[in-house]
């Protein structure tokens, strides 16, 4: 049994049907999902006294890419929350492709569903090889940081432009971690070897996704649209951002 392109966007635009009455908002400039997470993650984030001296020094838009990018206090290793986001997916995609790898043994396969589950969101399933992060919290702190940079004062035309792009493939992450995560947990629930395969095989495929997008609208190329965009493309477009800022 192998997952189709067409078959795997239809998983996972699936389950973005709720949130498509917000889309033609979230694609101008800075998206509507920005302006929230601006408003309420200002008044929220309450760095400490050395970020905000940082953040004032390079500038604020500058810090909150940085945020995205390099460095954030409470993630492994005090990476930014963009690499962060891309090293448990690569744990999640290692154990999902695990779990396939023995379609016929299903505490095989309910062993490492849950060490995905583990590197998607530590919080629900403590045990397991991940990082302790999570990619879920990780890209919702990317297109959180991305928003704060978009709404800074001293954004440029650069900024804004890419953090939409940026955002929207973050928040394509974090759907898709919300899906995974569903069909991990309805491995552990299932005593069913056949549904528990099946669910592990598209487990496998939305993990790639979560990494490098998904082709959608079957044109041959993945972008940073709602539905298509991954880790790959936001990482894409923050360095494009970066080079727009004179950033190495």
């Amino acid at each position: 049994m192998r997952i189709t392109a067409l078959g795997l966007s239809a998983l996972l635009l699936g389950g973005c049907a709720g949130g498509m009455a917000g889309d033609e908002e979230m694609a101008a400039g800075g998206s509507m999902a920005g302006e929230t997470m601006a408003e309420e993650g200002m008044a929220e984030e309450g760095m400490a006294e050395e970020g905000m001296a940082e953040g004032m020094m390079q500038g604020e838009a500058h810090a909150h890419m940085g945020h995205v990018t390099d460095a954030w206090e409470d993630t492994p290793e005090g990476m930014g929350f963009l690499p962060t986001a891309r090293a448990e997916a690569e744990i999640a995609a290692q154990h999902a492709e695990l779990a396939a790898s023995r379609p016929d043994d299903l505490e095989w396969m309910k062993m490492h569903a849950a060490h995905v589950v583990n590197a998607l969101d530590p919080s629900l399933e403590a045990e397991g090889p991940g990082l302790g992060y999570g990619v879920r919290p990780a890209a919702e702190g990317v297109a959180k940081h991305i928003a704060f940079a978009s709404e800074s004062e001293d954004a440029t035309d650069n900024i804004r432009l890419h953090a939409g792009h940026v955002e929207t493939s973050a928040s394509n992450v974090v759907e898709w971690s919300e899906q995974i995560i569903e069909r991990g947990r309805q491995v552990e629930a299932t005593d069913s070897v056949e549904e528990a395969a099946r669910l592990v095989m598209e487990m496998q495929a939305m993990t790639d996704a979560v990494l490098h997008g998904i082709d959608a609208n079957g044109d041959g190329q993945v972008t940073w649209e709602r539905g298509e965009g991954g880790i790959a493309q936001a990482e894409q477009h923050m360095q494009f951002m970066r080079e727009g800022e004179g950033i190495s």
